[in-house]
């Protein structure tokens, strides 16, 4: 019994994990493995809270640790990603810009931690960092068809919807785990980008993931 309350901060240190890996691939200009990371890490992310509801494992610690491991993958990662793929051009510019969007994520997730709980049952105030970090992934993997002046104008949208006083719909009723069906929709884009072109080098998470992640979305719905 034990064990299985540790399961949901056990995701979430993957989680975690995955935002520390990406920024190592992104370093080293494996730029869509370090994309893939990221997302794996929605995937982690969409589970640890419904995984501690069902093994009846809250607690205040996965609440915060949930917090930490959210800022390294979805703003201290994805702000790596798009320095090392367009911002390293501006020289100290662009690392100085670049380093913005963890610090609008850091904000907009403690003005969230401390809101009355009430308060986000059917809406999100500003865009989640969750959601923000994805989308910067999700554009640089398909960043050679994408011109880098989408990827500034969406980065810089991205900053400030963050900390912004619009309501975005938690989409809670659906019968999906958190971001389940963003992420859904861009598995097979993922399989793709694997099999084009790191499959050799990342086959081992995406194939263990993605499966894991679909029977749990299916899971969740059969449910339901």
């Amino acid at each position: 019994m034990k064990l299985t309350k540790k399961i949901p901060n056990m995701v979430t240190l993957g989680n975690l994990y995955c935002g520390f890996l990406s920024i190592g691939f992104a370093a080293n200009g494996q730029f869509k493995n370090a994309a893939v990371l990221i997302i794996i890490g929605m995937m982690l992310d969409s589970m640890d809270g419904r995984l501690a509801r069902m093994l009846n494992a809250d607690s205040v610690l996965g609440k915060e640790l949930d917090s930490l491991a959210d800022i390294v993958t979805f703003g201290v990662a994805p702000s790596f990603l798009v320095y090392y793929t367009y911002f390293f051009q501006f020289g100290l510019l662009g690392f100085i810009v670049a380093g913005l969007f963890p610090l609008f994520g850091a904000y907009r997730l403690a003005r969230f931690n401390t809101s009355p709980p009430k308060s986000s049952l059917h809406y999100f105030v500003g865009v989640p960092i969750t959601a923000a970090g994805g989308i910067l992934a999700i554009l640089t993997l398909f960043g050679n068809w994408i011109p880098n002046i989408v990827t500034t104008v969406i980065f810089t949208a991205m900053c400030f919807l963050m900390v912004s006083r619009i309501r975005i719909p938690s989409l809670k009723e659906v019968p999906l785990p958190k971001y389940g069906t963003i992420v859904t929709l861009f598995i097979g884009a993922l399989l793709y980008v694997i099999f084009k072109g790191t499959y050799e080098e990342f086959p081992y998470l995406i194939y263990i993931a993605t499966p894991l992640y679909i029977a749990y979305l299916a899971y969740r719905f059969i449910r339901r």
